[in-house]
């Protein structure tokens, strides 16, 4: 079954049938006491920032984080730690999961959700580009349907922001336009397409929940704080650019022109804050994008001026290092380093002009790379010399007699 036919199964069901406009439009809750914000997601990269910022720019609200339980011990310390620095905050853990029906939780949890929650931030998915279909269907598809199914029942709701990806756009290049989704493009990888029917499935439910879609670019980490979260994907060859001890030029694969679109952490955060609360966005899809991305090429000159060495005048064939990578016995060891390739190749424009009117004049802004590179390979070198450090401890430990 497609994610098309998937969705409108869903929408077609007798329950689905019986709730289409059951539920009048809640106005926004004030940015106080009243509000419960519900996260999934937890310990993701932006869900922690999501919280933090929730906890320190609404002290009066309620967040409740939906956490697996193999998590829960980690929740409960960062938890704790926000607490910490604002001690106002009002968070709350709650063990289930996703892709469980009634999303894992005791039936007097579900009920108080029903009652209680006006906001839904969905950031819960499986991003890791070699991940199986089944896996990534059984988190991104059906875990989004479960949570449209609380969003309908849910009698404050006022937004259910979903996270989606820029790069539901699968292979198409050229403009990209914010309101577009089916579009005849394929898709590079199980992330993506399941990504892209998640999509289809939340614009079903626009019908009746108020919903807000929100498709960030490459999310390359923090810009205040340089933390980056994972070592892998679409930035891998600039990490092993930074990282590597070889003083011999790594040539970029790919003639370099197409745009390198990035984004931090914390515009993401900020953004879907900002978006989720103007009664304008529902309904709408957002491109959290850099409205000026550089080229791949010149990003890759930037990192190369910064760690301290050289570049080489050629450049490795597109079509050359696809073939070499996709060498038998060798493709499944650098799946993920093909597909960072593709990514850096990839040219496609995200246009942002809903983004962009709505946060007009509110301040926030998607900086330009440039402005923290700096800080992303300070904290790149750092975590990898704490690495070594750490492999250098076990080997003196098992040289000891």
């Amino acid at each position: 079954m497609s994610g098309e036919q998937f969705a409108m199964s869903q929408d077609r069901s007798p329950a689905s049938r019986r709730r289409k406009g059951s539920r009048a439009r809640q106005k926004p809750a004030p940015a106080g006491k009243g509000r419960a914000h519900l996260v999934t997601g937890f310990p993701g990269f932006i869900g922690k920032r999501l919280v933090e910022a929730l906890a320190k720019t609404q002290p009066a609200s309620k967040v409740l984080l939906l956490v697996q339980e193999k998590f829960e011990s980690e929740a409960r310390s960062f938890v704790r730690a926000v607490q910490r620095s604002e001690p106002l905050a009002n968070l709350e853990i709650l063990i289930g999961d996703v892709v469980d029906m009634d999303l894992g939780l005791a039936g007097d949890e579900y009920t108080r959700l029903m009652e209680e929650v006006t906001h839904i931030f969905h950031l819960a998915s499986v991003h890791y580009l070699g991940v199986s279909r089944e896996h990534a269907r059984r988190v991104n598809l059906h875990g989004t349907v479960h949570m449209l199914e609380l969003a309908r029942e849910c009698k404050q709701l006022s937004r259910f922001n979903h996270l989606s990806t820029a790069f539901v756009c699968g292979d198409r290049t050229g403009v990209i336009a914010e309101d577009e989704l089916q579009m005849g493009q394929r898709f590079r990888n199980f992330y993506e397409e399941t990504k892209y029917e998640a999509e289809l499935t939340v614009r079903e439910a626009m019908a009746d929940v108020p919903i807000s879609i929100h498709r960030p670019s490459i999310v390359v980490g923090d810009s205040r704080t340089g933390e980056i979260d994972r070592f892998n994907g679409p930035y891998y060859l600039g990490i092993l650019l930074v990282t590597s001890p070889l003083s011999v030029p790594l040539p970029l694969p790919g003639d370099g022109v197409a745009p390198l679109n990035v984004v931090p952490a914390d515009f993401v955060v900020d953004a879907m804050l900002r978006l989720g609360d103007d009664p304008r966005s529902e309904a709408r899809t957002f491109h959290l994008v850099d409205p000026n991305p550089m080229s791949s090429r010149r990003v890759y000159e930037l990192i190369a001026k910064k760690a301290g060495k050289r570049l080489p005048q050629v450049t490795l064939s597109y079509r050359l290092t696809e073939r070499v990578m996709r060498i038998p016995g060798l493709e499944r060891f650098i799946r993920q380093q093909r597909q960072a390739v593709e990514y850096v190749n990839h040219l496609a424009i995200f246009n942002s002009h809903n983004t962009l009117e709505l946060l007009d004049g509110t301040g926030v802004r998607c900086p330009p790379l440039s402005s923290y590179l700096d800080r992303l390979i300070e904290y790149v070198r750092s975590h990898y010399r704490e690495r070594r450090g750490k492999m250098a401890l076990v080997e003196d430990s098992l040289d000891q007699p």
